[in-house]
């Protein structure tokens, strides 16, 4: 098996939007997404082997270091037979009841001497 990268994508600007809901009604869409996920990943805990949230982003160039935002929200290490396959795990996942999200998957490249 390989191993491959997930990224969960969203438009800064879509979350900025979805943030001015109230309180309320973030919570009820939060809820039912994660009712989703929840049955989502019940199914393939065999080939999703970790998620965690994106963080606040630090941007580090030959200038130094700065606050930075992307479309980066989660990601996941997974391991499938090709990236075909990997991609077809993600086919329906409720990460893309977001306006405009998207799922991105990389294989994992290591380095030699770094695995």
């Amino acid at each position: 098996m390989k191993k491959f990268l997930v990224l969960y994508l969203a438009p800064v600007s879509v979350i900025e939007e979805w943030m001015k809901k109230s309180p309320e009604e973030r919570k009820s869409e939060e809820d039912a997404m994660k009712t989703e996920w929840n049955a989502w990943m019940r199914e393939r805990t065999a080939s999703v082997k970790e998620t965690a949230g994106a963080g606040k982003t630090k941007r580090v160039t030959k200038e130094g270091i700065s606050d930075a935002k992307n479309d980066i929200m989660m990601f996941s290490m997974v391991e499938a037979e090709s990236s075909e396959d990997a991609a077809k795990i993600f086919e329906n996942h409720p990460h893309l009841g977001i306006p405009q999200a998207s799922i991105e998957i990389m294989p994992v490249n290591y380095m030699p001497g770094m695995e």
